[in-house]
């Protein structure tokens, strides 16, 4: 199964990779106006509409007052699916800061159930690794940080970067993992217990992952 790529209303500049046949495309709300500029076709569209101002033929429609952002309309819809890769753009640099925050959450939501999650900007990715690894080639380039989600997370051991780390503590009320970087060696982030947010400059792409 491919992955699952959601478009939201915020502005980006590219796909950071091609769409292969086998991906899964939602647009959600205010992503749809990307649809045409991208030469998309999408295999869902929903949310409620309030950003987009009108409803596109064959949309799901949900109502304005409602628990689920829309991003997490269009996780939700893909998580059913059975889609365990997702591919979030639109959904960080818009001018709403809560739903940015939103969004940071949507990837707990994903990683809590098993599944990865990217939000793709403009100049950065992130992702939410949950007791698990990721690596980074030697060409990785530019800062790199990454903070605690939720409860201490331990067991964590940064490799091959500036400020390394082994085996060591992260807590949600200190940013200490902000502003690494890459130092031409490749690079390890692991977590043994918990939850780390980690971003990283796009132009680096995505990194192996291993759980």
């Amino acid at each position: 199964m491919g992955k699952c790529i959601i478009l939201c209303a915020a502005d980006f500049d590219k796909l950071a990779q091609p769409v292969k046949h086998d991906d899964y495309i939602i647009a959600a709300d205010g992503g749809m106006r990307h649809l045409e500029s991208l030469g998309l076709a999408p295999h869902a569209i929903l949310g409620d509409f309030d950003s987009l101002g009108y409803v596109p033929q064959g949309a799901q429609v949900f109502p304005v007052e409602k628990d689920d952002t829309d991003a997490m309309l269009a996780v939700r819809h893909g998580l059913e699916l059975g889609h365990r890769e997702f591919l979030i753009y639109g959904g960080l640099d818009g001018q709403r800061l809560d739903h940015t925050v939103a969004n940071y959450q949507t990837l707990q939501y994903l990683a809590d159930r098993g599944a990865s999650g990217y939000l793709i900007g403009r100049d950065y990715i992130v992702t939410v690794i949950k007791n698990e690894t990721i690596r980074f080639p030697k060409t990785a380039e530019g800062i790199l940080s990454l903070f605690c989600l939720g409860a201490d997370a331990r067991g964590v051991s940064l490799r091959g970067l500036q400020y390394p780390l082994e085996d060591g503590q992260l807590s949600s009320g200190f940013p200490l993992g902000v502003s690494n970087h890459f130092v031409g060696d490749a690079a390890q982030i692991s977590v043994k217990n918990g939850s780390l947010l980690v971003m990283w400059d796009r132009k680096n792409g995505f990194p192996e992952r291993k759980g």
